[in-house]
């Protein structure tokens, strides 16, 4: 029977950005917002702490999807523990389009395999990445909060892929969150159940050139983001997401919807200054890096 480490674990788990314009549900970028979380194994009983972002919207109970993703990562190994503590410092924002979930799952399934003693042996990386992603249910997402950086990912012979590729250092971004959130789901409803082979024709090509320009020749970018499957697809839900897209793309800035939306995000150099002045009235923006490093035990 497995044991349980004494004393709290902590991780952090990057911010993700997926899609990335044609990317659908396979390219996706780490990016440096961190959410902070700490976890341990107690006598009984489970407590759930939260303060941050979305505070006020997640359940303190089993429901909580970072603990569902620890129970989960438990029975993998075949320890559930008599009790347990998790503490959540939630800096990624909910609903926006930048991760917050797959980060919330990542965390969860590394808390849990550092609070069983020898659990690298019991859960190897690959079956780590692969139950998050089936927990999440795509990995474009899981796959840089996990692994870091600009990661490749899909579904091949009833097991989830990750291939992480290097990112230009000159390339930056600039995150620009709306109010209001969108749920994945309502933004998820959106999309057609077909698109004509033209359109998929020039997305594959677009995805193609987009994993070219953020590995070395950034000037690509504006090309390399544009989208024909989903972005347009998704405005009723986001109308001044896409308005914001349109303005920036029409100034020659690579902006893209970040994952469902409504967040906005642009690429940029290492001076964004002109970028983030760009940012509307009553939203939040964000300067970022490429995050090399995915999930970190602390």
């Amino acid at each position: 029977m497995p044991q349980f480490v004494d004393g709290p674990v902590r991780v952090t788990v990057p911010a993700t950005s997926a899609n990335l314009g044609p990317g659908f549900d396979s390219l996706g970028l780490a990016l440096s917002l961190r959410d902070e979380l700490e976890a341990e194994v107690l006598p009984g009983g489970l407590v759930v702490e939260v303060e941050g972002a979305g505070a006020d919207g997640v359940p303190r109970d089993e429901s909580h999807l970072v603990v569902r993703a620890m129970r989960a990562a438990f029975d993998l190994m075949g320890a559930q523990p008599p009790g347990l503590r998790l503490s959540c410092h939630n800096v990624i924002p909910h609903a926006r389009g930048l991760g917050s979930s797959s980060a919330a799952i990542v965390a969860g399934v590394v808390l849990a395999r550092a609070l069983v003693a020898g659990g690298q042996l019991l859960a190897s990386d690959d079956a780590l990445f692969d139950l998050a992603a089936d927990l999440e249910g795509h990995p474009d997402n899981v796959a840089p909060a996990f692994y870091g950086g600009f990661v490749i990912s899909g579904r091949e012979d009833e097991h989830w892929y990750a291939v992480r590729v290097g990112v230009d250092p000159r390339i930056t971004a600039v995150a620009f969150v709306p109010p209001d959130g969108v749920e994945t789901t309502v933004a998820r409803g959106l999309l057609p159940a077909t698109v004509p082979h033209a359109d998929a024709a020039a997305n594959s090509g677009r995805a193609a050139l987009l994993v070219a320009a953020l590995t070395g020749q950034p000037e690509h970018l504006l090309a390399a983001t544009r989208d024909w499957l989903h972005q347009d697809q998704r405005e009723p839900a986001m109308p001044a997401t896409l308005a914001l897209v349109r303005r920036l793309r029409a100034d020659g800035v690579p902006a893209v919807v970040s994952g469902a939306g409504p967040t906005v995000l642009a690429f940029g150099s290492t001076d964004t200054t002109s970028l983030t002045a760009r940012c509307p009235d009553g939203w939040v923006c964000h300067d970022l890096v490429i995050e090399p490093t995915g999930a970190l035990l602390a």
